[in-house]
């Protein structure tokens, strides 16, 4: 059997019925997080860009693109939507994964259920856990070695999500569901040294439209080769190289546990690239103790793990998205604003000039088993030197939200969503949104809940 079939048959057999209560309760809380930082991504300029030109040449149709009163078909409107969600880098990720799970599927599951009527919010949720599952499940086979290669997992793995979740919202067959696996394989695509640029947003949007595109195709007759992954030219090859993946470390723990409840999706906290957000919290931790001003530093330290340090090591960002990725301006602002908030990436704000007097006196490294077990990739170091000579230190192993260990309180993550969703929409529009994601699993119509996404709503037949 190949292997887009065999990971077509657990595809399928992930139903609602099957899933366990807490998987139901992280989708909902996962939803309802992504839901908000899209709103709150909308009127960012890269999504604004791509709406004005979609004005210009997409077909209109049932799809609302988030927070405006633009309808197109389903394709367009998911290219739009998967922008919108990832372009604030605040949206959800998976230790896992390597990436960011529900941006990946979200925007496209959505312009898949406009498309049709009637997909209950029990069909919703199932679709959703079955192409986080799938996200994380074949991660497993080729991380970290593609993210360390240079691919964005977020897009060359989320592809395979999004496609099993829209399929199975589709209702396609396991043989039509394995095509569809097997025709993404042609179209996964991101390289990281666009990050920091609007071009790592448009890797999300452009993997949920090819997925969504992928299973329509399907559902028309398309064909693809029934060996797309497992082929000397296949996916596996061409993306981790022989001997750089691990094809057998997928299926066998299929949903046992499924990656949604253990080890679970990080909830980001902070609205900036998830690697500096140990950093954040051990800066933060110390101002506030110590009662740190920024004419008290003499020297800042910041340790990571190198994969993290990578695309982090900015100490002079250039452009608001830069600063995004900026390990010595995120904790330049932990320290003189002990928060970080969206504000702080917007505009001009990165060329603050207490942060930017600030930025030549951090310097990042990486950190060693002195300081934490090398194969732990996500927590850091900071060690802060006083021009008194005092010197102050702080380890945080994992940032609050990292794993269902930890989890972010649930009014921490409201007051998230409503911040984020009352940039674009009034406030009782917001509590409407956030009560009927919280019953989801009785909606009858997902589009009762995406038309609330729209400027001017309007009722569901």
């Amino acid at each position: 059997m190949t292997f887009a079939l065999e990971l077509a048959e657990r595809v399928k057999s992930l139903t609602y019925p099957t899933l366990p209560t807490e998987a139901v309760y992280w989708a909902k809380a996962l939803l309802l997080d992504l839901v908000g930082v899209t709103l709150a991504g909308v009127n960012e300029e890269a999504p604004r860009i791509m709406r004005k030109l979609s004005e210009r040449t997409a077909a209109r149709g049932p799809a609302i693109v988030f927070g405006s009163d633009l309808r197109l078909n389903g394709l367009d409107a998911a290219l739009i939507n998967g922008v919108a969600a990832h372009v604030l880098d605040f949206d959800d990720a998976s230790n896992t994964m390597g990436g960011h799970p529900s941006a990946s599927i979200l925007p496209a599951l959505f312009s898949a259920a406009s498309e049709m009527r009637g997909v209950s919010g029990e069909r919703f949720i199932s679709a959703f856990v079955t192409g986080i599952e799938v996200n994380c499940k074949m991660s497993r086979g080729v991380n970290f070695y593609q993210y360390n290669k240079g691919w964005h997992p977020t897009s060359t793995i989320g592809i395979f999500g999004c496609t099993a979740a829209c399929a199975q919202l589709m209702n396609l067959s396991v043989e039509e569901t394995a095509t569809a696996l097997s025709l993404v394989t042609s179209l996964a695509s991101g390289v990281k040294s666009n990050f920091g640029t609007m071009t790592k947003p448009l890797h999300v949007g452009h993997s949920n439209r090819d997925a969504l595109f992928a299973v329509m195709l399907v559902k028309e007759g398309y064909t693809a080769s029934p060996v797309a992954f497992e082929h000397h030219h296949g996916y596996f090859n061409a993306f981790n190289g022989a001997g750089n993946f691990d094809m057998a470390a997928i299926l066998p723990e299929w949903a046992n546990p499924l990656d949604i409840t253990r080890p679970g999706m990080t909830m980001k906290l902070y609205p900036c690239c998830g690697a500096t957000h140990p950093a954040i919290e051990a800066m933060m931790a110390l101002a506030i103790e110590h009662d740190l001003k920024p004419e008290q530093v003499d020297r800042i330290d910041v340790l990571l793990q190198t994969r993290r340090l990578e695309h982090t090591n900015r100490p002079d960002p250039q452009s608001d998205l830069d600063a995004k990725f900026s390990t010595q301006y995120v904790v330049a602002r932990a320290l003189t604003d002990r928060g970080i908030t969206m504000e702080q990436f917007e505009g001009d704000a990165y060329k603050d000039p207490v942060v930017q007097n600030l930025l030549p006196k951090i310097h990042a490294g990486t950190y060693t088993e002195e300081h934490f077990p090398l194969d732990h990739h996500f927590g850091s170091v900071v060690t802060v030197r006083t021009t008194s000579g005092l010197t102050l230190s702080n380890k945080v192993f994992f940032q609050l939200g990292r794993t269902v260990d930890i989890p972010a309180p649930p009014e921490i993550m409201k007051a998230k969503f409503d911040n984020c969703a009352e940039r674009t929409l009034p406030s009782g529009r917001v509590s409407e949104i956030y009560s009927t994601i919280q019953g989801l699993d009785k909606l009858d119509d997902v589009r009762k809940l995406s038309e609330l996404f729209a400027l001017n709503a309007k009722t569901v037949a």
